[in-house]
């Protein structure tokens, strides 16, 4: 659970303020008063609800999918599902702790999670990749400290992966929660295919469903600093369980 802890803390930095990563917690205060959870009244409990949710979803992809890292203090963090692989299941949802955010999350939240977030991207997910929709690699999370941005961790994690997509003729699919993020993950083969947009809150939110197809052996695509090749090792935090 250490590692999952540290894993989780440092998608937490990395999208401590991202538009997607803050819907759960902003402006969802329990504003009917009755229906579970709590109004999350100050910036502290945001956070630590923050790094809970993330803390939860690394545990689930350590029992059921697959996490990677990088860097000498874990400096970035890539949380994947592999193609026919789901995270679901009840055994997963209760060892990860997922079970627990019906208790965390306002009312407004799990309305948000469970009404809205999760069919929108199932449905979406589906409808991009049609019947190769349980053949794919599916990038959930990819996040880098702050303090360790630019060193091409990110680009070291997904090129692993890729290779790995390549060899076995795999799509990846993602959804990226900025314009900026979009421009980074097309450097390295992903298309838009798709934009969906979140709308309970004040602002909505928009999310890009990306897609990268395989490449034939030799394709180039950008690559890791000379940098980062020399001081990074790739290591897995826990693999998939068969």
């Amino acid at each position: 659970m250490s590692e999952c802890r540290e894993a989780a803390l440092t998608l937490a930095h990395a999208f401590a303020a991202d538009d997607y990563a803050r819907y759960l917690l902003d402006d969802a205060g329990d504003t009917d008063g009755g229906g579970g959870g709590r109004d999350l009244a100050t910036e502290e409990e945001r956070w630590r609800l923050h790094v809970d949710i993330l803390t939860y979803n690394v545990a689930s992809h350590c029992m059921s999918g697959l996490v990677t890292a990088v860097g000498p203090e874990c400096d970035s963090v890539a949380l994947w599902i592999p193609p026919g692989k789901h995270l679901d299941g009840w055994w997963t949802v209760l060892r990860s702790g997922l079970w627990k955010l019906h208790f965390r999350l306002s009312a407004e939240g799990k309305a948000r999670l469970f009404q809205e977030i999760l069919p929108l991207l199932h449905d979406t997910k589906a409808a991009v990749l049609g019947d190769r929709d349980d053949d794919a690699w599916y990038l959930v999370y990819l996040g880098t400290k702050p303090n360790s941005q630019g060193r091409g961790y990110a680009a070291r994690l997904l090129h692993d992966m890729m290779a790995r997509a390549d060899a076995e003729n795999r799509p990846v699919y993602l959804e990226s929660s900025s314009q900026a993020n979009n421009a980074y993950y097309e450097k390295f083969g992903f298309e838009v295919k798709r934009d969906i947009f979140l709308e309970r809150g004040s602002v909505p939110v928009r999310l890009s469903a990306m897609v990268r197809e395989p490449r034939a052996p030799g394709c180039k695509v950008a690559r890791a600093s000379s940098h980062a090749k020399k001081k990074m090792l790739v290591g897995i935090v826990k693999g998939m369980r068969s």
